[in-house]
């Protein structure tokens, strides 16, 4: 891989990575209403999940997601169906404290899981591997060069996202913790969410 394949590479992974989405959306939200702490197993898992996808991709398999339509429409009405709820549970949530974990709470494998049901998640991998994998001299060192460029990208990126909403909690706390700044910030992100969603249903 020469130096502009490889610069190509860090841009589209900063693109992709650092805009908003559903990962980074809840990052912030799991990071402002429980602290950073909490939301660590999330930020670890996107990277896992996507390393997961690009291996799928890169062995082929992505291609079935395009050649058959009903498994890519199963694809993006699980994915959308689960950003929905999770946007109800942001929704929800009103406390800045771990007594309202029940209510927004995303495991490591719930986190590592919505990779494989996010059709952004899909089209950026197969972007990626036919641009820089497949059909090429060396596809096994070009492998060794993009996962963990993406991996680092996936994980700085809800990193980020998961320290600003980190260092929102005290103000979204209000004054005398009315908690009334959290209720309109969850409510933004659960509309972000579903925001999402719905645009996921046109990819």
């Amino acid at each position: 891989m020469n130096w502009q394949e490889f610069t190509a590479l860090l841009v589209l992974a900063t693109a992709m990575s650092f805009t908003p989405g559903p990962n980074t959306t809840l990052s912030t939200a799991l990071a402002a209403n429980h602290g950073l702490r909490r939301a660590m197993p999330f930020v670890c898992a996107v990277p896992v999940g996507w390393g997961v996808l690009l291996g799928i991709c890169a062995l082929g398999l992505g291609a079935l997601v395009l050649a058959v339509p009903l498994l890519g429409w199963s694809i993006k009405l699980v994915g959308v169906a689960y950003l929905l709820w999770l946007a109800s549970k942001i929704a929800r949530s009103r406390q800045l404290s771990p007594a309202d974990a029940a209510r927004l709470n995303v495991t490591f494998w719930q986190g590592a899981a919505l990779q494989l049901v996010n059709i952004k998640a899909w089209m950026l991998a197969l972007a990626i591997v036919s641009g820089w994998v497949a059909g090429r001299a060396d596809p096994g060192q070009r492998l060794v060069v993009v996962v963990p460029v993406m991996l680092a990208f996936a994980f700085a990126s809800n990193l980020t996202y998961a320290l600003a909403g980190s260092l929102l909690r005290e103000w979204l706390a209000g004054p005398q913790g009315s908690g009334r700044r959290l209720v309109v910030f969850n409510r933004v992100m659960a509309a972000v969410l579903v925001a999402t969603a719905i645009w996921m249903l046109f990819l």
